[in-house]
């Protein structure tokens, strides 16, 4: 037997094992979706900000400094509608559902285009840190309701024209009178309302109740060094913390484990559609 089919199994039999599994996935695992925000994907949906801006990826062009908000709603409108309203259901997210559907489990993800309640994870079981491409803030925060961008997002994508909306269509703030922003953590405004609050909450709980003489699994997707105090760093402490704990770190770029963790630690830097075809042909 192969190392590669090795290491398959033995996460795939502490996965049957578990008793409590977190799931925390990142910006990596979105990609291996399909939601990838550079190359082709990128070029087919921007191409007219790639002329006028020269702006080089999804990812990049959301820091770019628009003089104008007609300019910034319309990048936001095409990012948020190609990303967040577009997209539907996919293949790698509803592979994972089926993994997981029938333990005990929860996540945790930074990532924003709310894939995990689009292919059916239960709402209580989920915990997006980040934020979420469908809702819009007060941009300096002066409270903390959020507003779906949905009705927008679907009226401006026809109204785009030479990267702007027109005037009408840009949102303000309904208190202040004052900018609008995509409810994405990116700087000290970010607002976390009573929904996130209570994501955090459920996420504490299961933490709490998760007994650590118990069997644990920490399911690792496509988590990286952007921000891995979420997910990363945390991981590896439960693990080294929690005697009975496996750590399954699915990364192409940073599969390693920390010296502490490694015999506790089954890493890939395979491709997940690749890993998640052998599990569920397991089952």
């Amino acid at each position: 037997m192969n190392r590669f089919v090795q290491r398959l199994d033995n996460a795939k039999k502490a996965m049957d094992e578990v008793d409590y599994m977190i799931i925390g996935a990142g910006a990596g695992f979105s990609a291996a979706a399909g939601l990838e925000y550079s190359g082709k994907r990128f070029d087919d949906n921007f191409q007219d900000f790639i002329e006028k801006y020269g702006v080089e990826d999804m990812y990049s062009a959301t820091f770019y400094p628009y003089g104008t908000q007609e300019e910034k709603w319309a990048h936001w409108i095409r990012h948020v509608y190609v990303n967040r309203y577009s997209v539907g259901k996919t293949k790698l997210y509803g592979q994972l559902l089926e993994l997981v559907k029938d333990k005990d489990y929860f996540v945790l993800t930074t990532n924003v285009e709310h894939q995990f309640w689009i292919n059916g994870f239960e709402d209580k079981k989920i915990f997006a840190t980040q934020g979420d491409y469908g809702l819009m803030q007060c941009e300096k925060a002066c409270h903390d309701n959020l507003y779906s961008n949905e009705e927008l997002v679907f009226e401006g994508i026809e109204k785009i024209e030479d990267c702007k909306i027109p005037s009408d269509l840009v949102p303000v703030c309904p208190v202040c009178g004052g900018n609008m922003e995509i409810n994405i953590r990116k700087d000290n405004f970010f607002v976390e309302d009573e929904k996130w609050h209570e994501m955090s909450k459920n996420y504490s709980e299961f933490l709490k109740n998760a007994d650590e003489d118990k069997n644990i699994v920490f399911l690792e997707l496509g988590v990286g060094f952007n921000t891995p105090t979420i997910i990363r760093y945390p991981f590896e402490q439960m693990t080294y913390n929690c005697p009975n704990a496996t750590l399954i770190r699915l990364n192409r770029d940073y599969p390693q484990a920390i010296p502490e963790n490694k015999d506790k630690t089954i890493s890939f830097n395979e491709e997940i559609s690749e890993i998640f075809d052998y599990w569920l042909s397991r089952l």
